[in-house]
């Protein structure tokens, strides 16, 4: 009998080759889809990469012209028109004054390619530009790249008006600052109203204080090596003492500059009557927008109503022998760095206020923030002085009166002789709200940037 064999699975010969070949063509095609995503992440990451590298060199480009730009600062009379030429004339004279080569500015407020990384190409360009719509904003844009892509960086700097730090104080002087009795130095909001800037630059003992001491606002002396002499109890911003020292008195802090006012822009609102040799000044008197011709040296014996402005053309010995009530502004034109024989001296006694009603007035209401601007002219208070409007700039200043004042403006002595207040002064120093640039010292432009114009082009 012969045995049959008969095959099993026949028809399933080969099926483990082509099921491996199936493995081995998704598997290449799973390999050749990773080495694509690998090279377009690499190349997403290069790409990146270089777009970053872009921005900051564009980034490091305009940190380079917020540098510059925010040294500028020009008068406040220059036209508007002038802005732009003025700007890149300050600029240009700054980088050559500073030996500056490798960052340039051409006339039409164009930077050349500045190199920042010459291994990566790294570099920026920039430019400048004030347009017709906007005169008052300087807009600068910087270019940034590495030799094959660039990023641009655009944004806006405001021209305004440059607040001048001194006015950050409630008393500001050059010379010493000399208190003979108890003094008290209050605010009517924070303290820093009350704060004293003292430079003292030629005086070791930039503060004296004969008395009891209570100040609600801190001390900065500018001179490093000076010191400050306290007779009696020491309270300042709360502390007793030596801690009183310690925290709130500082010594060879940040210079601050001491402006001088523009006091000619006032002459022309003084249109009024002419105060001369040939004045009689016996009887009490209302100056409206008056004059005081040079070499008058007036004694004015009773009472004066001052309302808007009193102009002292120099040389001049002003005295006002009994009470003076200014409702405007003192301006006198003295010589700030030779002052002479210059003098206004009030014994009676002071207070300022706003500007009245009428008219006549409206031409000068916006010229606010100011009292007495009076450089190159000592002054001297020897009555009550009662209250202070605005600020008071003078050559050397001097009370001798019964001083229980409220403060709106900063005290400013241009002098290096001490600042002197006798007696038992109380001064309440209420300057939170009072005018940022005041009355004759708007006299710079600077260029302040804004972020919120801040954009990031792609060219």
């Amino acid at each position: 009998m012969v045995r049959v064999t008969k095959p099993v699975h026949s028809k399933r010969s080969g099926s483990v080759l082509i099921v491996s070949m199936i493995f081995v063509v998704v598997f290449s095609a799973l390999v050749v889809s990773m080495a694509a995503i690998s090279a377009a992440n690499a190349q997403l990451a290069s790409n990146q990469r270089k777009v970053g590298c872009a921005l900051a060199s564009a980034s490091s480009g305009l940190e380079v012209q917020r540098y510059w730009l925010g040294r500028v600062m020009m008068p406040s009379s220059t036209p508007p028109a002038n802005y732009f030429s003025t700007i890149v004339d300050t600029v240009q004279t700054d980088l050559a004054d500073s030996s500056i080569t490798n960052v340039t500015l051409s006339n039409g407020g164009t930077i050349p390619t500045v190199a920042l990384d010459s291994s990566t190409q790294q570099q920026f360009d920039g430019q400048l530009l004030i347009t017709d719509v906007n005169p008052n904003v300087l807009r600068a844009y910087t270019t940034g790249g590495n030799g094959q892509v660039t990023r641009t960086i655009g944004v806006a700097f405001d021209i305004e008006p440059y607040e001048h730090p001194i006015f950050n104080y409630g008393l500001a002087t050059k010379g010493p600052l000399c208190y003979t009795g108890n003094p008290t130095m209050t605010v009517s909001n924070e303290a820093w109203e009350a704060d004293m800037y003292i430079e003292s630059s030629a005086n070791p003992v930039a503060l004296f204080v004969g008395g009891n001491t209570k100040f609600a606002g801190d001390v900065l002396v500018g001179n490093p090596l000076a010191n400050v002499d306290f007779g009696g109890d020491v309270l300042i911003g709360g502390d007793h003492g030596q801690p009183a020292i310690d925290n709130h008195v500082s010594i060879g802090v940040e210079p601050v500059d001491f402006p001088a006012p523009d006091t000619a822009r006032f002459r022309t609102y003084a249109t009024g009557t002419v105060i001369d040799s040939s004045t009689d000044l016996s009887k009490g008197m209302t100056l409206s927008n008056a004059t005081i011709a040079a070499g008058t040296n007036p004694n004015f014996l009773s009472s004066v109503i001052i309302n808007g402005i009193l102009f002292i053309e120099s040389p001049n010995i002003v005295t006002f022998g009994r009470n003076v009530s200014l409702q405007g502004i003192i301006v006198a034109e003295g010589d700030l760095e030779n002052p002479g024989t210059d003098r206004i001296d009030f014994c009676g006694n002071f207070a300022s206020g706003s500007y009245p009603p009428g008219s006549e007035y409206d031409s000068i209401r916006a010229e606010v923030g100011s009292s007495i601007l009076a450089p190159g002219f000592t002054t001297t208070f020897q009555g009550n002085f009662s209250t202070l409007e605005g600020v008071v700039a003078v050559s050397g200043i001097h009370f001798s009166g019964n001083v229980a004042a409220q403060i709106k403006g900063t005290i400013i002595n241009y002098s290096d002789t001490p600042m002197v207040i006798e007696g038992n002064a109380s001064m309440n120093f209420d300057r939170a709200g009072s005018t940022k640039i005041p009355a004759g010292f708007d006299t710079l432009r600077v260029l302040t940037y804004n972020p919120s114009y801040y954009e990031e082009l792609s060219l």
